[in-house]
């Protein structure tokens, strides 16, 4: 592995073991990398708040606060950060319980030096990714997030924490109502089909958007679609009512004769009142006048 690989690359290292820390520190420093070190949950958490490093390396089992709980309360403030836990437990469930909790991946414990380097260049290099993937869908302005196969919320667009927060209300307090739904939906061969989520009112529809690597699927929120009404029609345009109507209908190809049985009126009736339509839109033919339906009614 060449400096240059690594350049710019930050590494907190959270581990009670100083000859562990002792070890990785010179073998990360080595490498080029930036290293951050910590000998507890707590102390990890309080670097956090000052910088933000790229991936985290972190011990799962320590004395107080232990690797498990240290890494949700790290998913908190650094949602897209990979963590790699360290662990020297050949126990599935805990591997397990690693991943339930926020982990991407983890290495068995005693630490082999290239293959650390091998994990941070990986998951550094995929999270710088998934950033830029994130940056472009804000300023494309699309309502996308990111979960991983356990559903947990990885980040959201501006756009997605808007919509959640104007019918929802906090982000983090809604996800937790929909987080097993969504885990249930795109962990099952029915997650090409819209899943609605009738937590919303009203419901808003959820889309998989497909995935960037094979932890993480991207979600697209589409909110339902309300079609005007004629109402609106003789408020925007200042017809009258049955104008309006005629409108309406208008908007959706129908003929004359086809107008007047829904109206119960009669085709000639029909005709006086997109006279008058056509004067008050300035227009001089039906498409025009559909057109311009079309547009308020959608």
């Amino acid at each position: 592995m060449s400096i240059i690989e690594f350049s710019n690359i930050i590494v907190l290292v959270v581990d009670d073991s100083p000859e562990s820390l002792g070890m990785l520190n010179a073998t990360l420093n080595k490498a080029g990398l930036t290293v951050l070190v910590a000998l507890s949950g707590a102390q990890a958490l309080s670097i956090v708040e000052k910088v933000q490093p790229d991936v985290v390396l972190l011990d799962a089992i320590m004395p107080e606060m232990d690797g498990f709980d240290t890494c949700q309360k790290l998913k908190e403030k650094l949602p897209s950060t990979p963590i790699i836990f360290m662990t020297g437990l050949n126990d599935s469930e805990h591997v397990i319980h690693g991943f339930e909790v926020g982990g991407v991946d983890y290495i068995t414990k005693p630490v082999v030096p290239d293959e650390v380097l091998a994990r941070i260049k990986v998951h550094s290099h995929n999270a710088k990714l998934a950033k830029s993937a994130q940056f472009a869908l804000d300023y494309a302005g699309q309502y996308i997030f990111c979960v991983s196969k356990q559903g947990r919320l990885e980040w959201a667009t501006p756009y997605v924490q808007e919509l959640i927060g104007n019918i929802g209300g906090d982000i983090l307090e809604t996800w937790k109502s929909i987080q097993p739904d969504i885990a249930r939906w795109i962990t099952s061969e029915h997650r090409k089909e819209p899943l609605l989520l009738n937590q919303f009112t009203p419901p808003i529809q959820a889309e998989y958007a497909g995935e960037y690597d094979q932890l993480h699927a991207l979600i697209r929120l589409v909110t339902p679609k309300k079609r005007g009404t004629e109402e609106d029609l003789q408020r925007e345009l200042n017809l009258t009512k049955r104008e309006s109507q005629v409108l309406y209908w208008l908007s959706f190809g129908k003929t004359n004769w086809e107008i007047a049985t829904i109206l119960e009126m009669s085709p000639r009736t029909v005709n006086k009142h997109l006279e008058q339509i056509y004067k008050k839109l300035n227009v001089d033919n039906r498409t025009a006048a559909a057109s311009i339906s079309l547009r308020l009614l959608e």
